[in-house]
C-alpha cells in the first residue's frame, strides 16, 4: 500500500514501490559504500542523492576544498559506570555500524583526527541520560562519534548541536543483543552553520533502537540516518521534527535496510515551513532484502506549510525482494495551514496568534512526546513558539 498527496504549489511528493528484481534508484547510491573519499566522484547535483541539495552552500565539504581548522568542542556528561574515551583513527570500533555512502561522509571519515567513543557495559540500565554537547566556534571541522551498548543494556543519549560550524561527521550506534537505545539528536545551530552527517545504527538480535531527530537551526542541515540489523527480532523507530525557516535548507534522508528476517521498523517525520526560500527535503528509503522474511515496516512524512514561498520535496521509496512479509507501506502528504481550524479557535475567543501556536503545537505533539525528557521537550516547545512569534 502507498499513499501520496501533493497540495500546495512549490511542493512535491512522490513515492515508489519496487518488487523482486526491480530496484529504486534512491536505495542504490551512485557509488558503492567506501571509507576512501577517492572512491566517490565529486557530485554535480544531477545524482539522485544530491539533486535536492544546493551544493554551493556546502562550503566545500563535497569537493575537498574545505580544510579543517575550525573549533568544535565536544563534551560528554555520562552517569557512573559509562566508559567515555577519546580514541585514535585505528580503533576497531570506528566504522563498525556502517560505511560512508557519499563523498561528504567519506571525507569526514578520512579527515577526523580523534573520535569519541561512549560505551555502556552489558546489562547496565541507566536511570539518567547520557548528554553529548557539540558546540561549534567557527570554521570547518570533521568528527566521528560512537555510542555502543552491550547486551541487554538500556540507555538514553541526547546529542545537542549548537554554535557555528561547517561540520561533516559520522555517528555510529551499535546496539547489542537485547539492548535498548534511545537517541535524541538536536540541531539547534546558529543561522550560518552547515551540518552534514551520516548516522549509522546496527541493531542486534531482539534489540530496539529509537531515534528522535529535531532540526531547527543552521543555514543547511543534511542528515542521513541509516539502519541495519545484526540479528532477527530487532526493532527500529525513527521519529523526526523539523521547523524550516526563511532561507534554510533542511534535508533528512533515511535508509532502513531490512537485511535479516523478522525485524520491524517505523518512521514518522513531520515538518513545518515558513518564509521565503525555506526548503525541506525528506527521503525515506526502505529496502526489504530477499532474506528478510517476516518484515513489518511503515514510514510516513507530513509537512505543514505556514506561508507562501516555502518548498517541500518528500519522496518515500519502498523496495521489496520477498513476498513473505508481515506488512510494508509508506505515506506522504504536504498541506497548507488549516484556516478552518484557526477560525474555529478564534470563534471561541482565542487570539489569532495563540490559535496558530496551538495548531502547530498539536501537529508536533506526538513527536515531542517521544523524547521522554521533560527538560528537552520544554525547550523544543519553547523553540517552536519562538519561531512562530518571529514570523508574526
Amino acid at each position: 500500500m502507498a499513499e501520496a498527496q501533493n497540495i500546495p504549489a512549490g511542493s512535491t511528493t512522490a513515492g515508489s514501490i519496487a518488487v523482486a528484481a526491480e530496484s529504486t534508484v534512491a536505495t542504490r547510491m551512485s557509488a558503492p559504500p567506501s571509507f576512501d573519499v577517492a572512491d566517490f566522484p565529486v557530485p554535480h547535483g544531477r545524482e539522485e542523492e544530491w539533486r535536492f541539495t544546493p551544493l554551493e552552500r556546502l562550503r566545500g565539504l563535497h569537493d575537498g576544498t574545505a580544510e579543517a581548522g575550525g573549533v568544535l568542542n565536544v563534551e560528554v556528561n555520562a552517569p557512573e559506570g559509562v566508559v567515555v574515551e577519546t580514541v585514535d583513527r585505528d580503533d576497531k570500533r570506528l566504522g563498525k555500524a556502517g560505511t560512508p555512502v557519499d563523498r561528504v561522509a567519506a571525507q569526514a571519515y578520512s579527515s577526523f583526527e580523534k573520535a569519541s567513543v561512549v560505551s555502556v557495559p552489558k546489562e547496565m540500565v541507566l536511570s539518567e541520560p547520557i548528554r553529548i554537547s557539540v558546540h561549534g566556534e567557527g570554521g570547518t571541522a570533521y568528527g566521528h562519534q560512537v555510542v555502543e551498548l552491550g547486551a541487554f543494556a538500556e540507555a538514553v543519549v541526547v546529542i545537542d548541536h549548537t554554535g557555528d560550524a561547517v561540520l561533516a561527521a559520522n555517528v555510529d550506534f551499535v546496539v547489542g543483543d537485547g539492548a535498548k537505545l534511545t537517541v535524541v539528536s538536536v540541531q539547534d545551530w546558529d543561522d550560518k552553520a552547515v551540518h552534514v552527517a551520516q548516522h549509522n545504527a546496527l541493531i542486534g538480535r531482539d534489540a530496539s533502537f529509537k531515534s528522535v531527530v529535531v532540526t531547527f537551526g543552521g543555514n543547511l542541515v543534511r542528515l542521513h540516518p541509516r539502519i541495519a540489523y545484526a540479528g532477527p527480532g530487532g526493532e527500529a523507530a525513527l521519529f523526526g521534527l523539523y521547523f524550516t525557516d526563511h532561507g534554510q535548507h533542511q534535508e533528512h534522508r533515511l535508509l532502513i535496510n531490512h537485511n535479516v528476517p523478522h525485524c520491524k521498523s517505523n518512521a514518522v517525520y513531520k515538518g513545518a515551513l515558513q518564509g521565503d526560500g525555506a526548503h525541506a527535503v525528506w527521503i525515506g528509503d526502505v529496502l526489504i532484502e530477499a532474506a528478510a522474511e517476516g518484515t513489518d515496516t511503515y514510514e510516513m512524512n507530513r509537512n505543514l506549510v505556514l506561508t507562501d514561498g516555502a518548498r517541500v520535496d518528500s519522496v518515500p521509496n519502498l523496495e521489496i525482494e520477498t513476498g513473505e512479509i508481515v506488512g510494508a507501506g509508506h505515506a506522504s502528504a504536504t498541506g497548507r495551514f488549516d484556516d478552518e481550524q484557526l477560525f474555529y479557535l478564534m470563534s471561541r475567543g482565542i487570539p489569532a496568534d495563540e490559535a496558530r501556536r496551538l495548531v502547530v503545537r498539536g501537529f508536533f505533539a506526538e513527536l515531542v512526546q517521544q523524547i521522554g525528557l521533560p527538560d528537552v521537550e520544554e525547550r523544543l516547545l519553547a523553540k517552536i513558539d519562538a519561531e512562530l512569534e518571529a514570523s508574526v
